[in-house]
């Protein structure tokens, strides 16, 4: 009796200390709001009031005042009206873009999976070739671009169609074709394909400059990913004997489906966001002109809600077959 009851007034007396110990994942939290807490004060503070002056703007209609300054008439959904029913050329460009973004998406993310592939194989120079493949996105961005797209020459010859006699038409692309659609025809005779395979071909070739160009990033975010797989998975599926076409699509693919689901969104983003993106062009234009500048703002929400819609539509798509590997 004695040594139960020194028993039950010892842990009656001694109890545990209460300390407040804060988790591993709270203290990562809280240095990940730290981590982002200049772009939420930049975001707040100078871009929040800049976009809802934007959505001000694209509902009014600016008049001029004599002395300076300006009024600012709430029109409605007027400059919507006009970016819809009154510019046929903002409707046909924007058509345009995304039957370019349908074509060009899926040739620019399965070139740089393919290139991928290739440069993560051990070989020599393996270092010299990523960097060769990466210097056209650093070639192609800030001034180069600029300078690129204000290109005279390079104008010229893309609207050329007659080298022999001098002419110049306004055929776009003509000049710098690769392989015509004749030649495709062609190589295709003997196989039964329809001409809207041989068209999409012919444009994917003749513009290989370009995709090769829109392709780094991807190629450095599928490395990324295919270095990320362990090499233990690759020795079993050699050892039970299975081929290299086997194992690419058994477990290399689905391992970096979550990248391709990343590549595939930012491809579609920077095509749209693209200096060389005609949408982009033409509403730059309708802004030089007169009275254009709540008009091209009109035009420039709907398509960032355009951009939006694409996107939710392709993620709502690849989602669904896209293989997330536990980490248990």
């Amino acid at each position: 009796m004695d040594k139960a009851k020194r028993r039950g007034t010892a842990k009656d007396t001694i109890a545990p200390p209460k300390k407040s110990v804060q988790s591993l994942n709270k203290k990562k939290a809280r240095l990940g709001w730290l981590f982002v807490a200049p772009f939420l004060l930049g975001f707040f503070l100078i871009y929040l009031p800049m976009i809802v002056d934007s959505i001000y703007f694209s509902f009014v209609k600016i008049e001029p005042v004599r002395g300076g300054g300006y009024n600012a008439i709430w029109v409605g959904l007027e400059n919507y009206s006009y970016a819809f029913f009154e510019n046929v050329d903002f409707t046909q460009t924007l058509i345009g873009s995304i039957k370019d973004l349908i074509f060009n998406i899926p040739a620019i993310v399965i070139f740089s999976l393919f290139m991928a592939v290739l440069l993560n194989q051990k070989m020599k120079g393996r270092a010299f070739f990523r960097a060769i493949f990466f210097i056209p996105v650093i070639v192609s961005t800030g001034i180069i671009e600029s300078i690129d797209l204000q290109n005279i020459l390079a104008e010229a010859q893309s609207t050329m169609s007659d080298f022999t006699s001098g002419t110049m038409t306004s055929t776009a692309n003509v000049g710098t074709q690769i392989v015509s659609m004749m030649d495709m025809q062609r190589f295709f005779s003997g196989m039964k394909v329809g001409n809207e395979l041989v068209g999409y071909v012919t444009g994917i070739v003749n513009s290989v400059y370009s995709i090769i160009n829109k392709s780094g990033v991807q190629m450095l975010i599928f490395l990324a990913g295919l270095q990320s797989i362990s090499p233990a998975i690759y020795e079993s599926c050699k050892i039970e004997g299975a081929s290299s076409w086997e194992i690419f699509w058994k477990i290399t693919f689905p391992m970096i489906s979550p990248m391709i689901f990343v590549n595939t969104v930012y491809t579609v983003i920077d095509s749209f966001t693209s200096q060389s993106n005609s949408v982009i062009r033409f509403i730059n234009n309708v802004y030089s002109s007169a009275g254009g500048n709540v008009r091209s703002t009109a035009m420039s929400w709907v398509y960032f809600l355009l951009v939006l819609m694409i996107l939710a539509l392709v993620a709502g798509i690849l989602s669904a077959y896209i293989f997330y590997q536990r980490r248990d």
